[in-house]
């Protein structure tokens, strides 16, 4: 066989001598058709046959018998691009000895680019850029062309399957009205957040669930990873058994914050059951960033432009993985007209916004900005290229724009020690009545369990001391913060108040109020009710956090006390449509199990609301149940939609009518804003 060919040919075949690779005609287009294929290879260089593709011991050869053929399954990596894996399961890939050997698990070199002329294909490596052909009686560089025929006997590839079956309702109705629920606060391209290596797993990766649900070794016990989790989720850095596929023995839990919790065959199975809107939050974090010993940029700006060039490689992906371009469910939409459009075709309208505390690297130092109106004005230009929706003007650290809203516990702690490093100041608060930014913020038990995970501050630091019950943030909207306001409103743009401390909210309000502007939105439990209630008076939309529907055990509020709460509001008969922030990948917990779901459980298989059968999703060899998982992972939010909706007794009606208003609600509210 080639492979037994002597050393001299070898290092021949290494160091020169190679044909050249072939150059494709303009009439060869990319192959888009292939995903899921299963096909024999029978190979020409140019019209005189080679064979069809085998395979030895090593590698693959040439037989003439089509009975030797080796079936392969394709499976699309991104738009015309694919992995082939044989009877075996095994992967071709391009080895760096010219030949085309069978690997063990998907890389660059097993990634195909593969275009056609209608009759025949090529395949050429994406990583090398070599045809393959045939090499020294053995498939490898070359320049040949290949015919497709169907075959049987291929590999099944691993993927995890949705769950959901029959067919839907109508995601618009016979007025053109979306009919269906909106994720107002989601945050999927985690995987490309805080420099990259903060969040284990991706939503998608070329090579399918194998990769982009792999455990992460950094992440196991005592690794750095399993550390920041224990800062920021309070999990057990010790007991952290970190295996993903196929097993997923430790994640992915309702808790764990450093893990992907959004598989797009879950946001699939969401969008099967009736989800009609995603607004996705790119998310940065300076401070974070540098707290992970690898890392890419820190600079928070790279950072949402790495994870709107991901979200833009996901719709491609899906596109790959449904037949070609535009043929996906998982559809971007810039303008509100792009969502009715998106809703109209039954798929998933995806909007982007930005959620970080350095946006456009407007910092305060010391109560000094470091940023001026044209950077404000370049920024927003670049976002609104990218397609964003809309922004928080504030995050969890005090900016150039205004002062943020107070966390409590370990997790406020850890956040007041990021502010510090972020503006060279602890958060500044006062004693306030009425809406309040939150209770004492910073406490000696909470900085002792900083210092025992090893945090530690900035050598020569005085601890703040803060009043003992409610506070307020004493920094307020800036000048610049005005500006910005102001030039969102001139663009259309929504404004997000939550996080933003009760001072800076409130002028925030005082200006829509004044403008009679719409486009104000809380949606994810992070505003007091006394600003939700200012929200909804100016047209704006409200959605809840999506805590259980009963008491979960953890200590949050309900779903439904929230919603009930905002209804009650003297403005609360203002909403049509209400929304759910799951806050998924965002360094917040889902929920847990209802502490009462043993005497009130979910029954699987159930109705979504949209009129499908829902069953359990399975991931490999683990089945999720949300009555003793919670919302462990994406898909669950299907059986929680629809548990949400049962648990609420007599008002299940109005609750049901107005979270599938939701969508409608959202798009109106933005259409309004850009009017």
């Amino acid at each position: 066989m080639a492979r037994k060919l002597v050393a001299g040919v070898l290092v021949l075949g290494l160091i020169g001598g190679l044909p050249a690779p072939a150059r494709g005609a303009a009439n060869w287009t990319p192959a888009y058709d292939l995903e899921g294929a299963c096909v024999t290879l029978q190979a020409f260089n140019g019209s005189n046959p080679l064979g069809y593709v085998w395979k030895d011991s090593v590698g693959y050869g040439f037989k003439s018998a089509v009975a030797s053929a080796e079936p392969f399954r394709l499976e699309a990596t991104q738009l015309g691009r694919y992995v082939l894996r044989d009877q075996d399961g095994a992967p071709p890939y391009q080895s760096v000895a010219n030949w085309v050997w069978a690997g063990s698990e998907y890389g660059a070199r097993a990634d195909w680019t593969v275009t056609t002329d209608g009759t025949s294909h090529k395949f050429v490596n994406t990583a090398t850029g070599q045809q393959a052909g045939s090499y020294l009686g053995g498939l490898g560089t070359g320049s040949a062309t290949f015919k497709l025929a169907p075959a049987s006997g291929c590999a099944a590839v691993p993927d995890i399957a949705t769950g959901v079956t029959g067919t839907p309702s109508a995601g618009v109705d016979a007025n053109g009205r979306l009919v269906g629920w909106i994720d107002a606060h989601a945050h999927i391209t985690a995987g490309e957040a805080f420099g990259g290596a903060l969040h284990c797993g991706d939503a998608y990766a070329p090579g399918g669930v194998t990769v982009a649900l792999k455990g992460c070794a950094s992440h196991g016990t005592l690794g750095w990873g399993a550390l920041l989790e224990a800062i920021i989720a309070g999990t057990d850095p010790i007991n952290s058994a970190e295996d993903g596929w196929p097993t997923f023995g430790d994640w992915p839990q309702y808790d764990t914050l450093l893990h992907e919790a959004s598989y797009f065959r879950s946001l699939e199975r969401t969008w099967k059951s009736g989800q009609r809107v995603l607004n996705v939050l790119l998310v940065a974090n300076r401070v974070i960033c540098d707290l992970t010993p690898t890392h890419t940029s820190c600079n928070e700006m790279d950072q949402i432009r790495a994870q709107a060039l991901y979200l833009q490689k996901m719709q491609d992906y899906v596109d790959a993985r449904s037949g070609g371009p535009g043929k996906g469910w998982f559809r971007l939409a810039k303008t509100p007209a792009e969502v009715r459009s998106i809703a109209a075709q039954g798929k998933l309208a995806v909007t982007i916004g930005v959620e970080n505390s350095e946006i456009f690297n407007c910092r305060e130092i010391k109560g000094v900005p470091q940023c001026t109106t044209a950077d404000i004005d370049a920024g927003l230009n670049e976002l609104e290229r990218l397609g964003v929706s809309g922004l928080y003007p504030v995050h969890k650290f005090d900016n150039a724009f205004g002062g943020t809203r107070f966390d409590e516990g370990v997790t406020g702690a850890a956040i007041n020690v990021g502010n510090l490093i972020s503006t060279g100041h602890w958060w500044q608060a006062t004693s306030c009545t009425g809406p309040s930014d939150n209770e004492q913020p910073l406490v000696s038990d909470d900085i002792a369990k900083l210092l025992e995970l090893g945090v530690g501050l900035p050598a020569g630091t005085v601890l703040p001391v803060y009043p003992s019950g409610k506070i307020c943030n004493t920094r307020g909207l800036t000048d610049l913060g005005t500006y910005l306001i102001k030039a969102m409103m001139d663009r259309g743009m929504i404004i997000h108040i939550d996080h933003m401390g009760v001072k800076t909210a409130s002028a925030v309000l005082d200006l829509a109020e004044q403008a009679k502007y719409p486009g104000v939105a809380s949606v994810h439990t992070w505003a007091d009710p006394a600003l939700i209630n200012r929200t909804l008076g100016v047209g704006g939309f409200v959605a809840s956090y999506a805590f259980a529907a009963h008491d979960d055990g953890q200590g949050t509020p309900t779903f439904l006390d929230e919603w009930r709460t905002h209804r009650a509001l003297a403005n609360g008969s203002k909403i049509t449509g209400y929304g759910v922030g799951t806050d998924v990948n965002g360094l917040g917990p889902q929920a847990a199990p209802r502490l009462d779901a043993g005497s009130s459980p979910l029954t699987y298989p159930f109705t979504a609301t949209n009129g499908t059968t829902v069953a359990k999703q399975v991931y490999g060899t683990r089945t999720f149940d949300l009555n003793t998982d919670g919302v462990a992972q994406y898909g669950l939010y299907a059986d929680w939609v629809t548990d949400l909706i049962k648990q609420a007794g007599s008002d299940g009606p109005l609750l049901r009518s107005q979270l599938l208003s939701g969508a409608e609600a959202y798009t109106v509210m933005w259409e309004r804003s850009r009017a």
